[in-house]
């Protein structure tokens, strides 16, 4: 294939989709050769980053023959109109089957120019989340009753074979081929632990989606339980969260106490006081006038406010940010910070409680991604050494790490520090906040948003991969709605700096 027709796979976005657990989408009209190869790739690579290429030669098979067969309905839609054939009736779609494959097969070029015309897709979306991958292959043509018969004849079929040879010797029709390629990927799909059950065709008025979705290798299970073991010490090896710190939070916590009681107490300590003070006056709160003592902090904020700033406080005392890779992570914590609680100001429909908590969720939403950055060396080194004794793909260690699981670890050290359930929620669900718990569902999703935004802004990911239930949580139509908030919040988060 000479170069300069090649497809450029963007390595930094299918890693950021497989370890955000966002949906990856390649849209083609045509379905070149070097588009079919720019699929392979990029599924490659997506399987690699989610520490599964054990599946890689089963289903790239798989995603070619769905591909080939949505890109021959498609060209059947232009064959029909142009015969003046309704492919939704029996008789016409007799009489346009004969020679349907004998008039196109080869001369297939201006039905796909038809096709690309008449804006008729085919769609590969990639999907890994929950420890399960999901592969749609769609293409906007509605299926024919025939059509669907056939397939579920064939999927039927394919159930019974036991191995290839079994489905060599099915019976080949000719108007329509014998469904052979569909057979022998089904039956690839069961030596990586798909059942029927996780196989299934979609039908609506506007768009056919063949869905596969299958689980994680199990081996893949034992690693991460491997891994795991030494990242529970890491946990285990951090420090207690500061004694002042900690002490506070009970005197907040207890009823009988008043906002001189707990500014005292705060105030005794020069450095806390003076961190404090610098975050509640920042522009994220923008208060009308600047808060001179911790009185007015308390006063601004309320009890629960400040005790949220000093879990924020706390972790970064402990955490620090003394290296580049922890300042950059701090970073965009503090960005999501700012922009969780504008959307909360903008979008919570006057919910105190979410606005109260948005910003320190928001700040510590990645802790645990801050916890690896503090891993000592030794610590990394040792989960290298197992990776390699123990024959892990580094690709695990690199998922726990940076993709979806850290917030498990996270969750974690937020209960080892004693931060607040819905703060808890936020960090363990922020990759998934469909799956938060009720009481706590809000704030998550609020966090998950203001994440995705700096990705969005930053180029690492599309429109589309942001989930339609989150936008239109906070009234979002298009694409153009979400830039006119981007600008928004650009400016603000500008001024505070």
């Amino acid at each position: 294939m000479p170069e300069q027709n090649r497809i450029t796979v963007d390595k930094e976005k299918v890693k950021r989709a497989a370890q955000a657990g966002i949906p990856l989408t390649i849209t083609t009209y045509m379905l070149t050769h070097e588009m079919e190869v720019y699929i392979t790739e990029t599924l490659t690579l997506f399987l690699k980053y989610i520490g599964q290429t054990h599946m890689t030669d089963y289903l790239v098979y798989c995603v070619s023959e769905l591909t080939t067969n949505a890109k021959k309905a498609n060209t059947k839609r232009i064959y029909f109109r142009q015969k003046n054939l309704d492919i939704f009736n029996p008789a016409d779609y007799e009489k346009g089957m004969i020679n349907f494959k004998k008039e196109t097969f080869g001369n297939v070029d201006p039905y796909l120019q038809k096709q690309r015309d008449e804006g008729l897709y085919i769609k590969v979306s990639l999907w890994a989340k929950n420890s399960r991958i999901r592969i749609d292959v769609k293409n906007n043509c509605k299926l024919t009753v025939f059509e669907f018969k056939r397939i579920h004849d064939k999927l039927c079929r394919a159930q019974q074979y036991k191995n290839m040879q079994d489905a060599m010797n099915t019976i080949v029709d000719e108007t329509e081929g014998s469904g052979l390629g569909l057979i022998i990927m089904i039956l690839m799909l069961k030596k990586i632990g798909v059942t029927e059950d996780d196989y299934s065709v979609l039908v609506d008025d506007n768009e056919t989606d063949v869905r596969i979705e299958l689980p994680f290798s199990s081996k893949t299970k034992e690693n991460f339980d491997e891994i795991s073991k030494k990242l529970i010490s890491l946990i285990n090896e951090l420090p207690s969260f500061p004694e002042n710190i900690v002490n506070i939070n009970r005197l907040i916590d207890n009823p009988d106490s008043e906002i001189s009681d707990v500014a005292k107490q705060i105030s005794g300590d020069v450095a806390l006081t003076a961190d404090l003070l610098k975050l509640v006056n920042s522009a994220a709160f923008r208060p009308v006038n600047l808060c001179q003592n911790v009185t007015d902090a308390v006063k601004l904020i309320g009890m629960q406010g400040v005790k949220q700033l000093l879990f924020s406080l706390g972790s970064m005392k402990i955490l620090g940010e003394n290296t580049t890779e922890k300042k950059k992570l701090w970073k965009h914590s503090n960005k999501v910070a700012f922009y969780s609680f504008y959307l909360a100001k903008n979008y919570s429909s006057g919910d105190k409680s979410i606005a109260a908590d948005s910003y320190v969720n928001g700040l510590l939403h990645d802790i645990g991604k801050i916890v690896f950055a503090s891993a000592n060396t030794g610590i990394m080194d040792q989960l290298v050494t197992i990776s390699a004794a123990k024959s892990i793909p580094f690709q695990i260690i690199e998922q726990m790490v940076e993709g979806t699981n850290h917030e498990l670890v996270g969750a974690k050290i937020a209960e080892k520090w004693g931060f607040p359930k819905k703060l808890i929620d936020t960090i363990r669900y922020h990759h998934e906040p469909e799956n938060a718990p009720d009481e706590s569902k809000k704030l998550v999703y609020l966090v998950s948003f203001a994440n995705l935004l700096t990705y969005y802004e930053a180029g690492e990911i599309d429109y589309y991969q942001i989930p339609e239930d989150i936008l239109s949580m906070f009234r979002i139509t298009s694409e153009e709605n979400l830039q006119t908030l981007i600008t928004r919040l650009q400016e603000a988060y500008k001024k505070s700096n």
